[in-house]
């Protein structure tokens, strides 16, 4: 079939223009198929709504900006068999985001914390849910640099808006100046608004005092863990697995 003139304007005008992708293929099969032309004009459709969820998914993968590509599929799960896996599983239905709750998953260095953080993070993307990933530092760090040119209220959106917000390796440098009341913006912000995932190297009593004050450390977890799921992951660091020249020297 030869397309008319008139038909590519058309279909722009109409924010269709992607159907022209799989019009001359969806044509030559309804008419070596003898299909009708409702069951025709629904195949089209149905690649237009794929074409436009994968253009959806693939922007909020990007916008999501994750730390490369990480999935639940890859973890080595029998590297470390105490890592609490149906917990992790049930995380990764989602559900809690529907929710707006927490999950807080603690562990040493090198067990995967950010591996499965991002893993969820994924399969929230591609359940519809907006995400971003930002590692603790780099979080404060342009929060403070939104302080010095006034422009805090817009960035901090960047880390209120989204439906899951990823704090990584929160704890692993302590906080200093301003960095606390960020911090427990943030938190106070998100409260029952949207979720959050934080990993940390600490243990929950040692969240406390990096919030530098009493009140604000009770404000701050009392909204953190409200509806939280704590997620321990114990065992030895992929980076430096047991029997390796760095374990052993």
């Amino acid at each position: 079939m030869a397309l008319s003139d008139d038909l590519v304007p058309l279909l722009k005008k109409l924010r269709l223009s992607g159907v022209l992708q799989s019009l001359d293929l969806r044509t030559r099969e309804a008419v070596d198929d003898s299909l009708s032309h409702s069951e025709f004009l629904l195949r089209l459709c149905a690649d237009e709504v794929e074409r436009r969820e994968s253009k959806q998914l693939d922007l909020r993968l990007r916008r999501a900006n994750f730390d490369g590509v990480k999935s639940l599929e890859d973890f080595e799960w029998s590297f470390n068999p105490n890592v609490p896996k149906s917990k992790i599983v049930d995380l990764a239905t989602c559900n809690f985001i529907e929710r707006r709750e927490n999950a807080l998953v603690i562990g040493p260095t090198g067990v995967g914390k950010s591996h499965i953080a991002q893993a969820i993070g994924e399969r929230a993307c591609r359940a519809g849910h907006t995400v971003c990933y930002v590692s603790a530092h780099n979080m404060l760090a342009q929060l403070r640099g939104a302080r010095a040119d006034d422009s805090l209220d817009k960035r901090m959106l960047r880390f209120t808006a989204p439906d899951l917000l990823i704090i990584d390796d929160l704890g692993l440098r302590p906080l200093d100046r301003d960095e606390p009341i960020d911090l427990y913006e943030v938190i106070r912000a998100r409260y029952e608004r949207g979720s959050m995932i934080v990993t940390s190297n600490r243990a929950l009593a040692e969240w406390y005092p990096m919030f530098l004050d009493d009140l604000m450390a009770s404000a701050a977890m009392d909204r953190l863990l409200h509806h939280a799921h704590v997620v321990e992951m114990q065992g030895n660091s992929f980076r430096n697995p047991p029997g390796s020249e760095r374990a052993s020297a």
